[in-house]
């Protein structure tokens, strides 16, 4: 009877699994961080994609992890760059049977860990990161990827990624963007994961907003809608549901919401210690999500889930 009459339902067609490419390994190497999650070689990312797509898992999305980096993180538009190579891995392997997305940032990619091109003094340039971010576009799009995401905040990125892929004849490449990205402390194990140190013991909050506003996050939704994004993101998820609820109540666009490396660790941390029952924790994150109205979420927990549901 409880199943007959729940008012929230998940399935694997509704989420996303975030894959880590990293250049110059022979193997797959753990992330100690994330539990069960990996920086792939070309292969196992490719290996991995074809047993999501097995899965029923909706759509993947792929961090580059690139052997060198410098001031601009010209990796992450190179036509050999990891992300552009495993791309075209995927578009072949997967692409008439999962969404390929490509997260479209700088940090991964720059010596200073920022999520844009600094001006000099430390602060990072917004317009000189936008032309960047337009190449970045281009690049992933050329590659195979049918959804960049933009995640770096930058006022515009928006408009100037659609107008550049757009003039390239990309016009049905899709945009998800990071609308509402927090600048959280749930972030940790990612930057593990990508190798990711901003310098001189800096933080982000000149670009991604205040934990403590709700309100803001609506302008800038509503901003990247205006500039042509096709579909909305918040991030975390968990932490942030009355901005999910506000969002989605706000716009008719599909709405997504990232289930963050920070909580799905602490409940592989927790778990661990025998402090909670990982099965039902999980999906009670997940299905907290949904509840508040997400329709796509990305998640770490994408695998396990699909699996759940399989068996």
């Amino acid at each position: 009877m409880r199943e007959l009459v729940a008012e929230t339902r998940l399935h694997p067609r509704s989420f996303v699994a975030p894959l880590f490419v990293r250049e110059g390994i022979d193997e797959p190497h753990p992330i100690t961080s994330l539990p069960g999650v990996v920086q792939h070689t070309r292969s196992s990312l490719v290996s991995e994609a074809k047993h999501l797509a097995d899965l029923g898992v909706g759509a993947i999305i792929v961090f580059g992890i690139p052997s060198t980096k410098d001031s601009i993180g010209s990796q992450a538009f190179h036509p050999e760059g990891i992300v552009q190579q495993a791309l075209t891995d995927l578009a072949g392997a997967v692409g008439e049977r999962v969404v390929v997305m490509a997260d479209l940032c700088v940090d991964e990619y720059t010596e200073h860990g920022h999520c844009g091109i600094l001006d000099g003094r430390g602060s990072v340039d917004n317009d000189a990161t936008l032309a960047v971010y337009a190449k970045i576009a281009v690049a992933q799009a050329r590659a195979g990827a049918q959804v960049v995401a933009p995640s770096g905040m930058m006022d515009g990125q928006v408009g100037v990624i659609r107008a550049a892929l757009d003039a390239e004849g990309f016009t049905s490449t899709a945009i998800l963007a990071y609308s509402a990205k927090y600048a959280s402390g749930l972030y940790g194990p990612f930057r593990e994961a990508v190798d990711v140190e901003i310098a001189d013991g800096g933080n982000r909050k000149g670009y991604q907003q205040d934990w403590r506003n709700a309100r803001e996050a609506l302008i800038e939704v509503r901003a990247d809608i205006a500039q042509g994004a096709d579909m909305v993101m918040v991030k975390p998820a968990l932490a942030y549901l009355d901005v999910i609820a506000a969002v989605r109540a706000e716009v008719d666009v599909p709405v997504a919401a990232y289930h963050v490396s920070g909580e799905y660790a602490m409940i592989k941390a927790a778990a661990a210690n025998g402090w909670i029952d990982h099965d039902v924790v999980a999906m009670e994150h997940l299905t907290a999500i949904k509840r508040a109205g997400a329709d796509i979420i990305l998640t770490y927990f994408a695998r396990w889930f699909a699996e759940q549901v399989a068996s």
